[in-house]
């Protein structure tokens, strides 16, 4: 592979490092929004755990209470009372029942109380707070809990050490812990899975194809290839494929309209000289005596003269951009006269000319860019009407023109096959709207071009069965104001600051 392919296949590949991945980081933040919900389950469930404990104890002493207190009279052995306070792991269990309360059974009286616990009298904060306190600093305390005895309206109390209940919530806490771990790591990994599927992966796609296509625009296979799904994603990879084929097209028109202007360029330097060469015999026919000789020479001249100002703005401008329109007052007639002779249109032709333009009709207008135009429009319509062989066919070009208020409508029709689709498509694109076969479009375009420079509208109509139908629209070069000056040329005078009367000629 050559070095340009190498830099190109680098290109494409996102050279992150997998850590700083879009999918390493979502891997990494689905663990850990899932730790934290387990963790937001975690703190509840060991408070829950440890006074769940502690009611199952006095539940417990409870049940013994109602041995013990069945024989009032008879003293407990005290062997009986270790084995029961062993078995719940009490110091002492007391009674209290009707306002009277009985110790039941009692080992060694602690010294002091570090904790007092109601089963069912604690706020879930309080409960939290001691869960965590009996956690990291219990072990060596001592609880005094109490707790109502069944639906009899008694309590019962029990003091103990929390060296148990801290050992039973320790195994409770890793258990937990182990578990919460396993279900995050399995959470994360099928939510991991399932949005790298959904999402991540046609995410890196369009990556890749952006930084394929920003280093080689021109390769089709640059161009993503949508996936059949109706989602955003979806929608973003076709518009991306549509706006990479969209940009593709406009490359390509920009590249072969470069090629064009280089190749103009070169043509030109010596269309010059032969037209200088041209001109001079173009002269010298102009002082022959003949009739047909002094008939023709002037228009000669005019065409001549024409060729040698289009090439002299290539070399001047050497843009894709027209001059701005240098307007005047023009006698459409004369223009359009001139565009009839220079389509080269004989009497016996096949096609016909047709021209119905009042004589005083006069428009505001740059005289050779409004030949330009007409003359690209004419020429289409001839050109395209030629192609059919079939002397039964009307083959006819007309021209017309009316004036209403400040903009004059130019109406240029044919009766020719009209425009393929692919050509109003792209009307007035060039290389894209040409209407015949080995056509460039660039008449059109050029038109188009130059009747918006003037702030007029060049418009195809759909009003024809047959034939094609083009309409110009030129409005009059608005009139420019002063609050302080005469402009004698225009017809302007400006009596004051906001006062102007305006005239025409």
């Amino acid at each position: 592979m050559s070095e340009s392919g190498d830099n190109t296949e680098n290109t494409a590949r996102p050279g992150a490092r997998p850590r700083r991945r879009l999918s390493a980081k979502l891997l990494w933040l689905t663990i850990l929004f899932v730790l934290i919900a387990e963790v937001l389950i975690f703190v509840p469930s060991v408070a829950n755990f440890r006074i769940t404990w502690l009611e199952q104890r006095l539940n417990t002493a409870a049940a013994a209470s109602v041995l013990i207190t069945a024989d009032t009279a008879a003293e407990l052995p005290q062997q009986v009372q270790d084995d029961v306070l062993m078995a719940i792991g009490a110091q002492t269990i007391a009674l209290r029942m009707d306002d009277q309360s009985r110790l039941l059974v009692v080992s060694d009286m602690p010294e002091a109380i570090d904790q007092h616990v109601d089963v069912i009298a604690f706020t879930p904060a309080d409960a939290i707070r001691d869960a965590f306190a009996t956690l990291f600093f219990g072990g060596d305390q001592t609880l005094r809990v109490t707790g109502p005895v069944g639906q009899s309206g008694g309590r019962i109390e029990m003091v103990m050490p929390d060296d148990y209940l801290r050992a039973a919530m320790l195994t409770y806490a890793r258990n937990v812990a182990i578990l919460s771990l396993l279900i995050s790591l399995i959470t994360a990994t099928l939510v991991f899975l399932a949005i790298n599927r959904i999402m991540i992966r046609p995410i890196e796609k369009m990556t890749a194809s952006m930084l394929r296509f920003a280093a080689d625009p021109s390769d089709p296979g640059a161009v993503i290839e949508p996936e059949n799904r109706s989602d955003e994603l979806g929608l973003a990879e076709r518009e991306l494929a549509g706006m990479q084929s969209q940009l593709q097209s406009t490359l390509r028109s920009q590249k072969r309209l470069a090629d064009l202007g280089l190749a103009v360029s070169k043509i030109n330097h010596d269309m010059r000289n032969i037209l200088a060469s041209a001109q001079l015999i173009g002269d010298r026919l102009a002082e022959t005596k003949d009739p047909t000789v002094q008939r023709f020479a002037p228009k000669l001249v005019r065409a001549i003269d024409r060729a040698a100002a289009y090439t002299s703005d290539v070399v001047s401008y050497g843009k894709a951009q027209e001059k701005d329109p240098v307007r005047r007052r023009v006698r459409l007639s004369r223009v359009i006269g001139d565009v009839e002779e220079l389509l080269g249109l004989e009497p016996g032709d096949q096609v016909q000319f047709s021209a119905n333009i009042p004589d005083d009709l006069e428009i505001d207008a740059d005289p050779e860019q409004l030949f330009r135009v007409t003359m690209n429009l004419c020429r289409n319509a001839v050109q395209a009407m030629r192609g059919d062989d079939d002397p039964a066919t009307v083959k006819r070009v007309s021209v017309s023109a009316v004036r209403m208020g400040t903009t004059t409508i130019i109406s240029i029709e044919d009766t020719g096959p009209g425009l393929p689709a692919k050509a109003r498509e792209h009307l007035f694109s060039p290389f894209s709207g040409a209407a015949r076969q080995g056509g460039t479009g660039l008449g059109l375009a050029i038109a188009h071009e130059l009747v918006t420079a003037h702030g007029g509208t060049l418009e195809l109509r759909d009003d024809r069965a047959v034939g094609t139908h083009f309409e110009i629209r030129l409005p009059d070069a608005p009139v420019s104001l002063s609050g302080h000056a005469r402009q004698v040329g225009s017809g302007v005078k400006a009596t004051g600051p906001g006062e102007a009367t305006a005239s025409r000629r």
